[in-house]
């Protein structure tokens, strides 16, 4: 049996018979389904039936088309008279994972550790960085590392030439490990759903500098980490993926700060994982995430 896998996600406006409806397509081309996941939402002023939410992943080879084939029939017989959004992925089409880090190389270090494990089945194709010093590890690692200063004087240049690097690297998308600038928001727009960030969970509630130090001096119980995609709405964007752990009078400040970083590796990497398998749906500000 292949392991390679075709990937349906969609939503579209409640009513009776869509999976029906999807399935009996699938059925009658062959489509060998392995795994489905659905929610319903109920009627709000945005939508009036409510709305319907699918994944379903098939075996690529019990379908004899041509993928642009299927994207074509899909279209037509269900998605159009449906009114879904949809996209159909190949599980045989690794994602093209560009990522920008400043100094702090702990998220960097876990993303490049699992994908050299094959335990982050992506293609990195470069990773971008406002400074030099994480020069060294990328390369080592075989992976082309593109310097591109930011300054208040040259933003408007920095970020273009990001853009241009990344849509040379023919970018599926970008991750920010730690990348401690704010990105502009013609950027955001450009690549929406396409820029995933990591950050503490502190915020908005300890904002600025040193947060872990504020939060000892208030006395949290729970520290944690937020992945999200990236908006032109500072750390609003919809959320992929969160975890906490407690911490107590006992912990600290530096050792909430190495919590902290553990917990941020292990969020971002789970975050990234739900968008590269295709698990993630982003309805308006929120997020439907199928684990």
């Amino acid at each position: 049996m292949s392991n390679r896998t075709y990937t349906l996600v969609a939503s579209c406006p409640d009513q009776v018979g869509i999976v029906a409806r999807v399935s009996q397509f699938l059925a009658e081309l062959g489509g060998w389904i392995l795994e489905t996941n659905f929610h319903a939402e109920p009627a709000d002023a945005a939508n009036p039936s409510g709305r319907f939410f699918m994944r379903l992943q098939l075996r690529a080879d019990s379908i004899t088309l041509p993928l642009v084939t299927l994207r074509e029939q899909f279209a037509h017989a269900v998605a159009e008279p449906l009114q879904m959004q949809w996209r159909i992925t190949d599980s045989a089409v690794k994602k093209r994972v560009v990522i920008l880090v400043s100094k702090q190389e702990h998220c960097l270090y876990d993303l490049l550790a699992r994908w050299q494990a094959g335990e982050l089945d992506v293609e990195i194709p470069c990773v971008i960085s406002n400074h030099q010093t994480l020069r060294g590890i990328v390369e080592w690692h075989g992976i082309p590392f593109f310097h591109v200063p930011v300054a208040p004087e040259n933003r408007s240049e920095a970020f273009a030439e990001i853009r241009r690097i990344f849509d040379e690297a023919k970018g599926d998308v970008m991750v920010l490990a730690r990348y401690m600038q704010i990105l502009p928001p013609e950027l955001c727009n450009a690549y929406a759903g396409q820029i995933i960030n990591i950050h503490h969970s502190f915020l908005p509630s300890f904002v600025g500098a040193r947060p872990y130090h504020q939060a000892w001096q208030r006395g949290v119980k729970l520290i944690g980490a937020t992945c999200h995609y990236v908006t032109p709405e500072l750390d609003q964007g919809p959320i992929i993926e969160q975890d906490v752990i407690r911490v107590d009078h006992t912990d600290t400040p530096d050792e909430m700060i190495r919590y902290g970083k553990d917990i941020e590796k292990a969020v971002l990497a789970r975050g990234l994982r739900y968008h590269i398998e295709d698990r993630v749906l982003i309805h308006g500000t929120r997020t439907i995430v199928f684990r």
